[in-house]
């Protein structure tokens, strides 16, 4: 339906990954996906993850599932959901402006002036989002702090309803304009770092197994999921389906290194310090020890989040899937989470990659997962 716009040469400081994973990342970040609208950053996926697999598949509900040695013992599952937060065409008004409601969880406050994409059949529109000029609002109207989105408009710079209606039909999906922004040394910024970092990360983890030719009983099952904005649902779907005895999913986590948060509430996370690893009881124990155990031993750096309740993220559905899955959380610290301008750390990313890569390697049939 629509494909990226490509063209963003990512030129990192002190980056390690192959130019090739470099440029994977790029796809992915100026790839629309909004959920339920995930299928162009899926095709990529699956392009870039041939020559590592044995076995690609995608389920009716739009996951892609990569396998590596798919009959080993245990199953293990590595989810990153690949859609991000969006917009949908809701209604064209007579005079051509255009009404849209949010795909998840939209910070209206910092929608107003922004440069929108409509993802149509016949290609990307852009448009901008418009609001009452400040000179002309009532004052209880400035001085409020609320946005409500029923209040925006998208201007596509049409004359009337006919002629935005040959250039977007009502249901078509809305990005943020997409692309990546280099920062100093290894930080990047673009849109949608919720969460396709995380199927970067899990399928980049299953890149490094087979690069290392070394030997991995387990069944790797790198899944790409769809949904997790609107309630978890591609995880729910496709580990009902894999059926693992052990899943891991990566998402993002709040960082805590820039002004006015606090650290009594999201901890003491940052940037550049190493993927997180969560405790708490969405967590297996033996699964959360065995990760921080790996990272010591292969002396990679991490961090650790206390989660007192289950996670808002695809291990919360994986834990729970049939008889119960032994379920861990990583995660990477993100400045700005679900406005346009999010933020991670490359080399964050790539020990991430790492730890899950290594971790599997250490699974065997008699890993015991057993809450003791």
């Amino acid at each position: 339906m629509f494909e990226a716009a490509l063209g963003i040469a990512l030129c990192l400081q002190g980056a390690t990954m192959p130019r090739e994973s470099v440029e994977f990342l790029n796809q992915l970040l100026a790839t629309p996906s909004p959920s339920g609208f995930e299928q162009p950053v899926q095709r990529i996926i699956r392009k870039r993850m041939k020559p590592f697999a044995d076995k690609i598949t995608s389920d009716v509900h739009g996951n892609t599932i990569v396998a590596l040695n798919p009959k080993g013992s245990p199953r293990v599952m590595l989810a990153g959901h690949a859609d991000q937060i969006g917009f949908m065409v809701r209604y064209i008004t007579d005079d051509g402006f255009i009404y849209f409601g949010s795909i998840g969880g939209i910070d209206a406050t910092v929608v107003p002036g922004l440069t929108l994409v409509v993802h149509t059949a016949k290609g990307p529109v852009e448009g901008v989002v418009g609001r009452k000029a400040v000179h002309l609002m009532k004052p209880e109207e400035r001085n409020s702090a609320k946005v409500d989105l029923n209040d925006l408009w998208l201007d596509i710079g049409a004359k009337d309803k006919k002629a935005a209606e040959k250039r977007v039909t009502v249901g078509d999906p809305i990005t943020y304009k997409l692309g990546v922004t280099k920062m100093d040394g290894d930080l990047i910024a673009s849109p949608g770092m919720d969460d396709k970092v995380g199927a970067f990360i899990v399928m980049e983890a299953l890149r490094l197994i087979k690069a290392s030719g070394r030997r991995c009983p387990c069944a790797v099952f790198a899944v790409s999921t769809v949904q997790e904005e609107l309630g978890l649902r591609g995880a729910r779907t496709s580990c009902f389906g894999i059926d693992p005895q052990v899943g891991i999913a990566v998402d993002v986590t709040h960082s805590a290194d820039y002004p006015g948060v606090e650290k009594k509430i999201v901890g003491d996370l940052a940037l550049r310090k190493g993927p997180v690893i969560s405790i708490g009881p969405n967590i297996n124990p033996a699964l959360g020890e065995l990760l921080m155990n790996v990272a010591r031993r292969k002396k990679i750096p991490f961090q650790r989040e206390g989660e007192p309740r289950a996670t808002g993220t695809d291990a919360n559905a994986i834990q729970i899937t049939r008889a119960g899955v032994a379920a861990a959380l990583v995660s990477v610290p993100n400045r700005y989470m679900h406005t346009p301008v999010e933020v991670v750390s490359v080399s964050d990313l790539e020990k991430a990659a790492k730890l899950l890569a290594e971790t599997c390697l250490q699974i065997t049939p008699k890993t015991d997962f057993i809450p003791k």
